[in-house]
């Protein structure tokens, strides 16, 4: 998809998910936000799979997940990407932190962090003595708090090492950890806007000091609200009555569009009908902050 002039589109959006199982109902209202989004701005729709931590991936997952992508009508711009094609961007980003002294190499296994899980900066100033490298971690005690604006959530602001001190983007297995990888991607990708779950927006101020180390122009952001049941539990992957799987993908789509403060009207029975329909009357205005319970109402 190319703007009238022919020069690429202004905005670049993405859906990123890991091949750890099949698509889950937030994942898929993820999608859906992500791509109206897109679309609604006559941008350009990709697909990534996040395919970093092969432990934890389930054979066969990214290829089902794209197929499901499709069944709902969600066909990226563009090929599918994956994450672990990037190996080559990932060492020389990381390179770079190392060698500007953002990053630095550590020598601490989770077993010797303190029992509230906050990295103390042991290694920070070098490896003490007997200890070996085995995970690169990002400098957090000359940072500063990050503040950014979300198309959904408001003004957001935190500290990138509040979580948990110097963060790990070299995992001890050898790993890329996602904090880095993401906005190495992201980048690469020339993504003008991450779109993604609510549950994410803790993350996005270690990221954002990932780009400024980096010397990256950061994109914007939205974060779409978490979907819970009717009890306001997050809905997990492993949950049996996931609509993605318990029910036809006409009233999955319905639920997704829901929980986005989108629903079609009642006559909007059919799939392709209901995603017109959206495509059509997105207004990001209408998206909830959130959680949002979207199986009070019968359908």
């Amino acid at each position: 998809m190319t703007a009238p002039d022919g020069a690429p589109p202004a905005y670049i959006g993405r859906f990123a998910p890991s091949p750890t199982g099949a698509l889950h109902f937030g994942s898929l209202v993820a999608a859906v936000g992500s791509y109206l989004r897109a679309r609604s701005l006559r941008g350009r729709w990709l697909v990534r799979i996040e395919d970093l931590d092969p432990p934890r991936e389930v054979p066969g997952a990214a290829e089902e997940q794209v197929e499901t992508l499709a069944a709902f009508g969600l066909v990226p711009d563009a090929p599918v990407a994956y994450q672990s094609r990037s190996a080559a961007l990932h060492q020389k980003a990381l390179q770079q932190l190392l060698d500007s002294g953002a990053a630095y190499w550590c020598g601490c296994s989770r077993r010797d962090l303190p029992d509230d899980g906050i990295y103390p900066g042991t290694c920070r100033h070098g490896l003490p003595p007997g200890r070996e490298p085995r995970s690169v971690r990002m400098r957090t005690d000359n940072a500063e708090i990050e503040c950014f604006v979300d198309a959904v959530q408001g003004e957001y602001c935190d500290h990138p090492g509040r979580m948990g001190g110097d963060f790990i983007i070299l995992r001890g297995d050898g790993l890329i950890a996602y904090q880095l990888a993401v906005v190495v991607d992201d980048a690469a990708s020339a993504i003008t806007e991450v779109v993604r779950g609510a549950d994410l927006i803790d993350s996005t101020p270690r990221q954002l000091l990932v780009y400024r180390r980096l010397g990256l122009k950061p994109p914007d952001w939205m974060h779409l609200p978490i979907v819970t049941d009717d009890n306001g539990r997050k809905l997990s992957k492993s949950d049996d009555d996931d609509p993605v799987i318990a029910r036809p993908r006409a009233e999955a789509l319905r639920l997704a569009l829901r929980a986005l403060g989108h629903e079609p009207p009642a006559g909007a029975r059919w799939l392709d009908t209901q995603m017109n329909w959206a495509l059509a009357n997105f207004d990001i205005a209408r998206i909830p902050r959130g959680p949002v319970a979207v199986g009070v109402h019968p359908l």
